[in-house]
């Protein structure tokens, strides 16, 4: 979309927090954006838009990509974070973002697409050290760093500020459309951080189950217009019959 939708814009203003509402536009309307952009536009500002300069295959790439480039641009203090409308947040995980110094990660109960078991995906910790890595999913061994997109926060001056974090490189951080399946979250971790030792596991030995990601997420979905519901839902499922009410005569 290239405005931001009066649903969404309610749903913030209703909030009580701060926000900035950022838009972004999809696959064609970026290719069209391109395609009739300035030859002498630069990068930083088509990415203004909300238009990157990439084709994306994962929308929530490009979504989140937009939220980065418009912190770097605007240099933004804070710390950053991933949220998701398929996970479930304990109030006091928002509380330990707060003491976060450089990049913070903690333990993720993941609901398994089958939805008839849990797992735990994060850091293991030793106090406040990351120690080690939960995981069972073999396909993701290889991974450099086992955490789910929801499982970790860092410093946003990290994004424009390398001098201070002695970051060896200043280009711009983002999130790869191009990685394999489920390596998107450790790819992004690895501009970030060097190792274990630049992070800090909470809270204290990633003791508490904070976040619970329950893939939810349908690509089908769409939400009503207003978020109201002008008629009954489809029935999924059907009252037994000794539980039906009877019609009685008026």
């Amino acid at each position: 979309m290239e405005s931001a939708s009066m649903e969404t814009a309610d749903l913030l203003r209703r909030s009580g927090v701060m926000y900035r509402h950022l838009v972004c536009c999809d696959t064609a309307k970026r290719k069209k954006k391109k395609k009739n952009s300035n030859n002498n536009k630069n990068e930083e500002e088509e990415e203004e838009e909300g238009c990157s300069t990439e084709d994306t295959k994962d929308r929530g790439v490009h979504q989140r990509n937009t939220a980065l480039h418009h912190i770097r641009r605007h240099l933004l203090d804070g710390i950053v974070y991933f949220a998701d409308d398929d996970n479930i947040y304990s109030l006091q995980l928002f509380h330990h973002l707060r003491s976060i110094r450089r990049f913070g990660a903690w333990a993720v109960a993941m609901l398994a697409q089958s939805k008839n078991k849990a797992t735990l995906e994060g850091p293991v910790c030793n106090g406040s050290q990351v120690i080690g890595w939960h995981t069972n999913e073999k396909s993701k061994r290889l991974r450099r760093f086992h955490v789910d997109m929801s499982g970790f926060a860092f410093n946003s001056t990290i994004l424009w500020d390398p001098k201070r974090w002695q970051r060896p490189t200043s280009d711009a951080i983002r999130q790869l459309d191009t990685v394999k399946e489920g390596f998107q979250e450790t790819t992004f971790i690895e501009q970030i951080v060097e190792d274990e030792f630049q992070m800090e596991g909470i809270p204290h030995n990633c003791s508490k189950i904070m976040n619970w990601h329950l893939h939810l997420e349908s690509r089908h979905l769409f939400y009503p217009r207003g978020w109201e519901v002008s008629r009954n839902l489809d029935i999924v499922s059907s009252l037994r019959k000794d539980l039906q009410f009877e019609q009685r005569p008026s």
